[in-house]
């Protein structure tokens, strides 16, 4: 087998930032703050947390469009029309947007909407997704699978890359495990191997991996204090009724204090957290 180009460091070694627009980068000084929904359910609930963003000087909103379920009959999300409403948050409130991709028959439609296109845990060994999504020039959030080990995410992540698209941005949350008190177990070791070994940025998704609210902070500030260069949370604007994942979304109070705490916490990694360094964060990229 070859040498992997996700291990082969560009001509500075370190991470390589992945621009996402002119004013927001991955990987950076900046840490990339990505929330929302797990699914888009309507624009009211799209529009209070666009709003909570904004406040709290977010990045990106999440939301999907199309839903990947365990079971058939759960709600598989709004499709065009969730993107649809993603964009008009973004128009109207400054945001990225990152939301999934789950077949390479859905990349045309999520090229006219997405900033970045989030591959989900179950799709990391959807190799002829990951080969479509090598032939395009965009970001891609690669989340590795469940029950993965770090070389096989690796690997995934060298579909992209090997097609020639060097926008990809690894994301630890959490790995299947015997104990069923959390979700899934986030895995902070791996977090520290990747950013070692790998020139992508890497970004941590507590909101998984905990799979309970009371919990999500605490390991989102784990996940800044071993060097993650981004986090993505869940969050919505009545959590207890959220259509997908509602034990792991938190409220906008929650999330605001989240935000408060990690402030410093950035700050004393290097790191900044908010828009008002965008500028320098693109500068890098």
């Amino acid at each position: 087998m070859s040498k992997k180009l996700v291990l082969q460091l560009p001509d500075q070694p370190g991470t390589h930032p992945v621009k996402i627009s002119d004013t927001v980068a991955c990987g950076g000084k900046d840490l990339w703050i990505i929330a929302g929904p797990c699914a888009v359910e309507s624009e009211e609930q799209l529009t209070a947390v666009a709003q909570t963003l904004q406040k709290n000087q977010v990045q990106s909103i999440r939301g999907g469009a199309f839903k990947p379920r365990t079971s058939p009959y759960s709600f598989q999300g709004m499709g065009e029309e969730g993107l649809k409403l993603l964009n008009k948050m973004k128009d109207q409130y400054g945001l990225t947007v990152v939301t999934e991709v789950m077949s390479e028959t859905q990349i045309p439609l999520m090229m006219e909407y997405a900033d970045v296109m989030q591959v989900g845990s179950r799709n990391m060994h959807n190799f002829n997704l990951l080969k479509a999504l090598g032939e395009i020039r965009k970001p891609v959030l690669l989340k590795r699978g469940l029950a993965a080990t770090i070389d096989e995410f690796l690997w995934a992540a060298e579909y992209v890359l090997a097609g020639g698209n060097d926008q990809l941005i690894l994301c630890e949350r959490g790995i299947r495990s015997f104990d069923t008190i959390t979700r899934n177990v986030l895995d902070l070791g791996g977090v520290s191997v990747l950013k070692h070994t790998t020139h992508c940025p890497v970004v941590v998704d507590p909101s998984h991996a905990a799979g309970r609210r009371d919990i999500v902070a605490d390991l989102a500030k784990a996940a800044v204090g071993v060097g993650a260069d981004g986090l993505m949370i869940e969050i919505h604007p009545s959590p207890d009724d959220s259509v997908s994942d509602a034990d792991q979304a938190l409220s906008f109070d929650s999330f605001t204090k989240l935000m408060d705490s990690l402030r410093p916490l950035a700050e004393a990694m290097g790191r900044h957290l908010g828009t008002e360094q965008r500028t320098s964060a693109v500068k890098t990229a």
